[in-house]
């Protein structure tokens, strides 16, 4: 069973990474990879963002049968708890104009998302279904790198031409993300770390 610690560590991040997302959709910038994806198939089909984030989650997860990864609590709250708090600050969180409150949107968002993604990947219950499907295809023969960069270029490229936002705040959470993932996954480490590469994804995970 899962200590009370690592339960509320989880949930934390989870939230912290719904709001960062939620905040880089505001500032309008540019979104990470996974997040131009979801907002494209949420123009195109008109649903909420949040919810293309449970559905592809869920899609993502499907592949990790094939894959034979093991499902952890974790993962199956990153579905849930992601999505569903991405649209909850999606709809409080007004519209900024401006380079400076947009600008301060974004580093903001960057930043959460780094910290939610270094709580729940720290609370050691199970990596996202993204994280999943690479070190899936690690484990047969392909590198960490290069899985994590075709996959998450496939989103990107897919996300762009269904009309999600690409910018300079795309560059800004490729560069930065890994770093503050590694920086806050130091400091919330509650269990050691599985001996398998983790790739870490930018957005839901």
């Amino acid at each position: 069973m899962p200590r009370r610690r690592q339960l509320v560590q989880l949930l934390a991040g989870l939230v912290a990474a719904g709001f960062g997302i939620a905040l880089t959709v505001r500032s309008n910038l540019g979104l990470g990879p996974w997040d131009v994806l979801h907002q494209g198939v949420a123009e195109r089909s008109g649903i909420s963002m949040g919810s293309v984030v449970f559905g592809v989650g869920v899609v993502v997860l499907a592949l990790w049968v094939p894959l034979r990864q093991r499902i952890g609590l974790g993962t199956v709250l990153n579905v849930i708890v992601v999505g569903a708090a991405l649209d909850v600050f999606l709809a409080v969180l007004p519209e900024l104009h401006g380079p400076v409150a947009r600008w301060s949107l974004l580093a903001t968002g960057v930043v959460a998302v780094g910290l939610g993604s270094g709580l729940y990947l720290g609370a050691g219950l199970g990596s996202g279904p993204r994280d999943g499907v690479m070190t899936g295809l690690a484990r047969r023969g392909m590198s960490v790198r290069v899985a994590r960069t075709g996959i998450e270029l496939s989103a990107l490229v897919g996300g762009w031409l269904l009309g999600g936002t690409v910018g300079v705040g795309t560059l800004v959470f490729a560069v930065a993300i890994g770093p503050l993932v590694q920086l806050f996954l130091e400091r919330f480490t509650l269990v050691a770390p599985s001996p398998d590469p983790v790739a870490v994804t930018a957005g839901a995970g």
